[in-house]
């Protein structure tokens, strides 16, 4: 299937968003790619800069979403020990730049996000979770009305399914592409314009005469989604500190992964009982209260927006006309900060071999999820005689085996300390290496194998139908610890080019979802049901061993890669 914090804050966090944008590091290429001027440290207050001083600057871009900066140089909660007052050198900076540059009234400045009261903060948490679970819900739930809406149509099982693949491709291209737009408008914007647009293209879904209108509706609203989802994690680092970042990361980024897990289970119920159409005047109810929710709850948590804000209420206070944010004095170019960010992930993907393999790995896994969407009603209708609600609880044990991963984040965090405690007793120092982020795959890419070995030779008839649903539960569990890892380690792997490495896995895993279900069924018809779920099975066994591999052998590999810091 997306933060205000440095990439490394951010990978400290349990459940990492999967976004897009671009990093780089060196001024050099930071001049080429025309990168911003603004910047801020771990605790998002803007550094003073100037022109003078551009060579000092080294940016990067958080792993949840790519709109974040950081300065080597002192934050201003170092600088601005006395409230926030310009020091001389730095009056002497404003006077040789030609403006008066804003920025926080010191650490404790109300405006900065970070000082959200705590009950805001969690509330702004779970405003964007829910929003974020209709949108990935919302590619899922489209499974269970294919009986009623081909009735209707005259459509055939296959057409039908291309809407559940054009919305997935949808989620994998927005990002990209309307993503790096935060940097220059803000969070805000992109949330309501992004949530709205996924509404609006709800309606002809819900009132569709032919399946033309269907498909077309269906690819712009995954589009739309995907949008919200690019920039909706970012809000999460912008409130909190690195030490508080980890429970409110966890909730919101389990939200994306529980959707699609979801949508069967509700959809059943509903296309059971009532006309089909009412799956999405349901989505329509449901997005529009998140909308209004959204646009009440959600405020600008983007640092350089809000001193933008913050610069043009100076301006209008005081008449002088020399109050600045940074923003408003950047020079970027948003055609260049959006080619950048379609390019330069596929030059990585292709590039460098563990990017590939361990890219290539959880594109199959989510494959495979999505291919269920129709295999689990062909085999527990025939194997089980489940009809269509049955068919949706099926789900349950891929949506409890997430559970149970997201909720096992202590054990993982536990042993990625007691890492860095021996790396700190072997070599006098505690530095982090990636491959401490990979022990959730090692594990996790096993649970996979397993719970689709079992689900493959325990679909029978004299086998109770609770059997396969554990193995499914494995799976689910699978799934979760292996992304964990896989994202924390292209984060920590590539520092400069962490977003390139997440949006490249971004655009496989959405190509092979969208992929899969379109030959999920014939496979199924013609394997048969065992010997199709063996198939899928083997694939994750041939991907399995590679996160064992480069927990290993990642750190030579690294050292050869064009991409590491050392290379560039």
């Amino acid at each position: 299937m997306a933060i205000s914090q440095t990439y490394h804050d951010a990978a400290t966090a349990s459940i990492p968003r999967l976004m897009v944008e671009d990093t780089t590091a060196s001024n050099d290429v930071a001049e080429k790619l025309e990168a911003p001027i603004f910047s801020y440290g771990s605790h998002l207050t803007p550094v003073q800069t100037s022109a003078s001083r551009r060579s000092q600057l080294t940016h990067t871009r958080s792993h949840i979403d790519g709109h974040s900066y950081y300065s080597s140089r002192p934050s201003v909660d170092e600088n601005h020990v006395n409230g926030g007052n310009n020091t001389k050198a730095e009056e002497d900076s404003a006077d040789e730049k030609g403006y008066k540059e804003v920025v926080w009234d010191g650490p404790d400045d109300p405006l900065n996000p970070k000082n959200f009261p705590t009950w805001r903060k969690w509330m702004i948490v779970l405003t964007l979770a829910l929003g974020s679970m209709c949108v990935t819900l919302t590619s899922s739930i489209y499974t269970t009305t294919y009986d009623q809406m081909n009735a209707e149509f005259g459509s055939s099982r296959i057409v039908a399914t291309l809407g559940l693949s054009l919305f997935v491709f949808g989620l994998g291209l927005s990002p990209m592409i309307l993503g790096p737009l935060s940097e220059f408008f803000g969070r805000r914007p992109i949330y309501i314009v992004g949530f709205s647009m996924f509404l609006v293209w709800l309606i002809p879904s819900a009132v569709a005469q032919n399946i033309q209108t269907m498909l077309i509706a269906r690819f712009l609203d995954g589009f739309s989604g995907s949008a919200f989802l690019s920039v909706a994690g970012g809000t999460v680092g912008d409130m909190f500190t690195k030490e508080t970042l980890s429970a409110p990361m966890m909730i919101y980024s389990a939200a994306p992964f529980l959707g699609p897990g979801i949508g069967p289970i509700v959809g059943g119920f509903v296309n059971s009982n009532i006309h089909w159409r009412w799956t999405y005047y349901i989505l329509l109810i449901w997005a529009g209260v998140m909308l209004v929710a959204i646009s009440v709850l959600v405020p600008e948590t983007y640092a350089p927006a809000v001193l933008r804000v913050k610069a043009r209420k100076l301006r209008a206070e005081t008449g002088d006309e020399s109050w600045k944010s940074q923003l408003e004095v950047s020079d970027k170019s948003i055609l260049r900060t959006v080619m950048v960010s379609l390019y330069r992930p596929f030059l990585i993907l292709f590039l460098d071999p563990m990017c590939f393999s361990l890219c290539l790995f959880s594109a199959i896994l989510l494959g495979i999820l999505y291919l269920f969407f129709g295999a689990f009603p062909l085999v527990f209708a025939n194997v089980y005689g489940f009809n269509l609600w049955q068919n949706g609880l099926a789900f349950l044990g891929i949506l409890i085996g997430m559970l149970i991963g997201i909720t096992s984040d202590p054990i993982w965090h536990y042993l990625y300390i007691h890492q860095l405690d021996v790396h700190e007793r072997k070599h006098g120092e505690r530095a982090s290496e990636p491959e401490y982020r990979l022990p959730s795959s090692v594990v996790g890419s096993w649970f996979c194998v397993v719970g689709l070995f079992w689900f493959a030779w325990t679909i029978f008839s004299s086998i109770h139908w609770i059997v396969p649903i554990i193995g499914t539960a494995f799976f689910g569990t699978g799934i979760i610890l292996t992304y964990v890892g896989i994202f924390t380690f292209l984060v920590e792997a590539f520092p400069l080019y962490a977003a390139s490495a997440l949006s490249a896995n971004s655009f496989a895993r959405s190509s092979f979802a969208g992929a899969f279900p379109l030959f999920g069924r014939q496979m199924y018809t013609t394997l048969g049901f065992h010997w199709a779920s063996t198939l899928l099975a083997c694939l994750t066994l041939v991907m399995a061993p590679f996160p064992f591999l480069f927990y290993v052998y990642g750190k030579r590999l690294r050292a050869k890669s064009r991409f590491s810091p050392s290379q560039t």
